[in-house]
């Protein structure tokens, strides 16, 4: 429900109750609108604080947003991917051996099949 809403029915309970309080007082006149004052400005003061108790808890809750520590999760993800394109290299890096390694033993063999036919 929104704190629109929520206002608006607390301010038409406040006006329906003095209304009704006016309707059915027993006292004089000039006692009915000092009950009806006091009660509008309880009334007034029950909203306020509601509404201040509503935005503290916005403010806190927005407080803890801004001061999640966003900083760590973006470190370890950093270090994840920095860890597989580590293991990336390191994986390329023992291909271009095992290419080289066979390249060098080809290129023996045929220095072998050079001399052999050759002598």
């Amino acid at each position: 429900m929104s704190t629109g809403k929520i206002l608006l029915g607390v301010l038409a309970g406040v006006a329906a109750g003095a209304l009704l309080g006016v309707l059915f007082a027993p006292d004089k006149g000039s006692v009915t609108r000092k009950k009806v004052t006091k009660k509008a400005d309880h009334y007034a003061d029950s909203l306020k604080e509601k509404f201040d108790e509503y935005m503290d808890t916005i403010s806190d809750k927005i407080d803890d947003v801004r001061n999640e520590d966003y900083a760590e999760d973006i470190k370890a993800k950093f270090n994840e991917f920095l860890e597989s394109i580590s293991d990336k290299v390191e994986d390329i890096k023992e291909d271009v051996s095992d290419f080289a390694e066979q390249k060098h033993s080809k290129s023996k063999e045929s220095k072998k099949g050079y001399k052999t036919a050759a002598g």
